[in-house]
């Protein structure tokens, strides 16, 4: 630590008389004080910008990765035989990637339909029309993130609270394009958080049914879904049967939907690294 000008005349004075009057050793203490405070932080902001630019570069990285799985999304829609498609939208942030590069092939899409409000406010802001899914005569495509993936392209999803619609929109999609980055890759689902919409009464009680099952379930205190329950994050699970987990967990009363896609998983994985895009099908 540099001695600021604080200091200096702190100990220009210790110098100058070993006897001072109590005024003037209340001011000397007070500006020594000054300067340690002011140092500290100094010395933390320091500390703060340097994490910051460590992990910018982590950040900046992994942003690469989901704009470009989601610039090979758009150029999938570029390719895609229909005319005026009807195209479903996920939620998450590479969907958000994805969303605003829409703009680019605006005229091919018709109407769209959306799995949560945030995409709904994102999809009208760029200008195209949003319709409710009773609404729509079909779905040709729905496009969506992922929290996991594994090699049958079953994920996890959840991590936005929008699973439930997330879910419905794929069900009825007669293509489900999945696109993430490398990151969310794995062998076996469970290290993420399986998240679990529930009605908010039973939270206790589905709660308790999780930890028989070996889960540690969490509640996202201060989350709301989009229609108006909870979520349980369920940690420490290792999935080795996804189709089964997916089922006993939606069986249990008062649970709306789980976060796993197993029973619809995607039929095709887009997925950004740091060699390119490749293209991973069931």
């Amino acid at each position: 630590m540099r001695a600021g000008p604080c200091a200096r005349l702190f100990f220009a004075s210790l110098f100058q008389t070993a006897l001072l009057p109590p005024a003037m050793i209340r001011t000397l203490y007070d500006l020594l004080r000054l300067w340690l405070t002011s140092t500290i932080a100094d010395f933390a902001a320091d500390q703060t910008t340097s994490d910051s630019h460590r992990q910018t570069g982590t950040v900046m990285d992994q942003n690469a990765l989901k704009e470009r799985v989601a610039q090979a999304a758009i150029d999938a829609l570029r390719a895609h035989p229909t005319d005026q498609l009807v195209l479903g939208v996920g939620t998450g942030s590479t969907t958000e990637y994805f969303i605003h590069g829409l703009a680019n092939i605006r005229d091919r899409i018709d109407v769209t339909v959306s799995s949560s409000d945030r995409s709904t406010a994102l999809l009208e802001a760029l200008g195209f029309k949003v319709v409710d899914l009773n609404a729509a005569p079909r779905v040709d495509l729905y496009v969506d993130g992922a929290d996991e993936a594994n090699h049958r392209l079953q994920l996890i999803k959840g991590g936005g609270a929008a699973l439930t619609r997330e879910k419905i929109v794929a069900a009825v999609a007669e293509r489900f394009i999945c696109i993430a980055d490398e990151s969310k890759r794995v062998d076996t689902l469970g290290a993420f958080p399986l998240p679990v919409e529930v009605i908010p009464m039973a939270r206790s009680h589905v709660a308790r049914e999780l930890l028989n099952l070996g889960g540690q379930p969490v509640w996202r205190e201060g989350v709301i879904t989009d229609n108006g329950n909870v979520i349980l994050d369920v940690h420490g699970l290792q999935i080795d049967a996804p189709l089964e987990t997916e089922g006993h967990i939606n069986d249990m009363t008062g649970v709306v939907s789980n976060g796993l896609f197993a029973m619809r998983p995607a039929d095709e994985l887009l997925l950004g690294t740091q060699q390119g895009v490749i293209s991973i099908t069931a």
